[in-house]
Order: C-alpha cells, then structure tokens, then sequence
C-alpha cells in the first residue's frame, strides 16, 4: 500500500495526518525511506518507515460510502451492556483501538458512551472514550469531507437518542 505526498492517512495511535514528505535517511550504511505524517489533531509530527507502515497499522482512510457503516455500529443498541470487570474491559477496548479498525474503534466509542449514560466514567474510562471520540471524529471528518464541528454534533446526536 503506497502513499502519496498529500494524502491523509490513519495511524492508530494517533489518529489521521498528512504526509508532508517522503524523505530518506542513512543509518549504519542502509538507506530508509520514511513518510513524514503531521497529526490533525495535535500537530505532531511521525515518522514511518515505508516498509512496515502497513504492518504498523497505517492505513487509507475509510471511503465516504463506509461513513454509514461506521454510523450504524455508533447506534446499535443490540449489544448486551458489557459486564467485565474495568480492567479486563480497558485490555479489551485498548486493544480494538490499536488495531485503528474503524468499526472496532466505533464500537469501543459506542459501549463506553452507554456506560456513560448509566454511571460516571472513571478516568481511564474517560481518556479512553475521549480518545475514541476524536478517532472517530476525525476519521469521520476527513471521509465526509465535513469539519470536526459538524461530527462531533452529529456524534453528541446519536448518543443523546433514547436507546
């Protein structure tokens, strides 16, 4: 999977960037090739070796045909509510974020906003709906060609709908 200069890309771990550049460093005598992403969100600035991005979990974001899928899992409401224990959920939803999956990352976003609606978050299980929330924001924003207002609008919409 090749990118391109300009192209928006997701990295799981922090979320849609820009490739600014693709640029080339010599280290002990091999050559690497990096894309050089600047995060949305923050202004961070990656750098990705080319060869394991798509290991890394870099990936194309989602089409604006897959929006609607990734909206239909924010609104299920058939899944029973989860019932772990908080660290065996945090395991669980740490590891659907890290696969950058957007209808895993959707579903975590979905099953910690019931939760909210039952009882106070913690704060891991608020950093952990925030950071969900902002994934799907962003990844929503830059599919539907819309600003981050508007999803977000749209996000606090279907949440605040009766189960």
């Amino acid at each position: 999977m090749d990118f391109e200069i300009g192209q928006k890309a997701v990295f799981p771990a922090h979320g849609v960037g820009v490739i600014r550049e693709i640029e080339q460093m010599e280290m002990e005598g091999t050559v690497y090739k990096f894309y050089v992403l600047k995060i949305l969100n923050d202004g961070s600035i990656i750098r990705q070796n080319v060869d394991t991005a798509v290991a890394e979990g870099m990936r194309h974001t989602i089409p604006p045909e897959a929006v609607e899928r990734v909206i239909e899992v924010l609104k299920d409401r058939s899944q029973p509510a989860d019932k772990q224990t908080w660290n065996r959920r945090y395991r669980e939803y740490t590891q659907k974020i890290g696969t950058g999956d957007p209808l895993e990352v959707a579903a975590v976003l979905r099953d910690l906003a019931l939760l909210k609606s039952e009882k106070t978050l913690s704060f891991g299980e608020r950093k952990m709906y925030d950071r969900a929330f902002d994934l799907v924001m962003q990844e929503l924003a830059v599919a539907r060609d819309s600003d981050e207002d508007t999803i977000r609008a749209l996000l606090e919409e279907i949440f605040a709908a009766p189960s």
